[in-house]
């Protein structure tokens, strides 16, 4: 029965992006928007595949290719160095209540500060790098990992650190053997967060610091009324991002295979 609906949910969900897309062909065929700013699906098909150098044309397309690389790399990049100090200084912070106590109102302060005006800031220190973006991507993307890891270890049953105690367990065996695998589900959790808020922080980050990547090429393609190219950009950047989420929810999949029953 659940395989059913699960099924029964998949196919529900092409049918909407099915249904869309023949709205965004209606509208553009139709002439119900004007081309300049809303251009066919075959158009921008045909844009992402000459942007790709999938076209066979051989005229010396492909640069959303690289662009692309370039966006990932920086993703992928800040998002591991995102999710390694937010477990590190998550289960720091988790695994102690008085730490906890101390801390929590400074997180609170500082968590709903968006990414993206912190970006003048480094800019300032950093200057208009590479390393720039880095930074503000992996700044941008470590509170989902950071809080869900406090939040993981402070939910692990009390009576498991009595048993650590009585086994005289020191305070990194408590966190490697029972503390992580407790939090796990929560660490995982915001690791997927992080992964969406580190392609969104990257791709602003390469549009305000002029950066080589999906952004920047998206940004131009809009002052040279490119619209095809515009959006084959964003469908590039959508698919980059269910990709990345499926992939994740796979490996999610695999690692919590020992919670079920």
């Amino acid at each position: 029965m659940n395989d059913n609906r699960i099924g029964l949910y998949r196919f529900g969900s092409l049918g909407v992006l099915l249904a869309l897309v023949a709205l965004w062909w209606v509208a553009s065929n139709a002439g119900w928007v004007s081309r300049v700013f809303l251009p066919t699906p075959q158009a921008t098909f045909a844009s992402l595949l000459e942007g790709l150098n999938l076209s066979g044309s051989g005229d010396g397309g492909g640069e959303l290719l690289g662009f692309t690389r370039a966006t990932v790399g920086r993703m992928i990049e800040g998002w591991l160095l995102a999710s390694l100090f937010g477990v590190l200084l998550g289960a720091a912070i988790g695994v102690s209540p008085q730490v906890r106590a101390w801390v929590q109102p400074t997180l609170e302060f500082i968590r709903p500060l968006p990414a993206s005006a912190l970006l003048p800031l480094a800019i300032s220190i950093f200057g208009l790098n590479p390393g720039m973006v880095l930074f503000v991507v992996a700044f941008g993307a470590m509170w989902p990992v950071l809080l869900a890891t406090v939040h993981g270890f402070a939910a692990v049953e009390p009576r498991l650190a009595e048993v650590a105690r009585c086994l005289q367990m020191s305070r990194a065996a408590y966190i490697w053997k029972m503390g992580l695998p407790n939090a796990m589900p929560d660490i995982l959790a915001g690791m997927r967060l992080a992964l969406t808020i580190a392609l969104i922080v990257a791709v602003v980050g390469e549009m305000i610091a002029s950066q080589s990547g999906l952004g920047q090429a998206i940004l131009l393609a809009a002052r040279a009324f490119r619209a095809s190219d515009l959006f084959a950009g964003i469908v590039l950047l959508g698919l980059i991002g269910f990709v990345s989420n499926a992939l994740l929810a796979v490996a999610e999949q695999r690692l919590l295979r020992w919670q079920r029953p």
